[in-house]
């Protein structure tokens, strides 16, 4: 039986949709080489449950898969529209706590209210 977690089962509807319809690009595609479910399987080293899993939208199909399938058709660099890097995150930079004042792994009284 499949594990099932939080995240999945509260997923918003439209995440939802929206993993839907890139497993229907991923089949169109597929289908558009003329490869069977089989062959995509095989040339992404998964299973064809697990590429069923993809084409179906399952929100437990791993990235990893979806990023190589893009490659297989040509459309990796389609990931570059993903979450671009909003213009005023460029600028910043990431501020770090001196290690001697805090200890490694140890929580602050201030990090702990939440």
């Amino acid at each position: 039986m499949p594990k099932k977690t939080n995240a999945l089962i509260g997923m918003h509807p439209e995440a939802v949709k929206t993993l839907e319809k890139l497993g229907h690009r991923l089949r169109a595609n597929r289908i558009a080489q003329g490869w069977t479910v089989q062959q995509m399987a095989d040339r992404l080293f998964c299973s064809p449950n697990t590429y069923r899993a993809m084409e179906a939208g399952k929100p437990s199909s791993s990235v990893g898969i979806i990023v190589s399938a893009l490659w297989l058709f040509e459309q990796i660099d389609t990931l570059d529209l993903v979450a671009p890097i909003p213009i005023q995150a460029i600028s910043v930079r990431r501020v770090r706590k001196p290690n001697k004042m805090f200890g490694v792994g140890l929580i602050t009284e201030e990090e702990r209210d939440f």
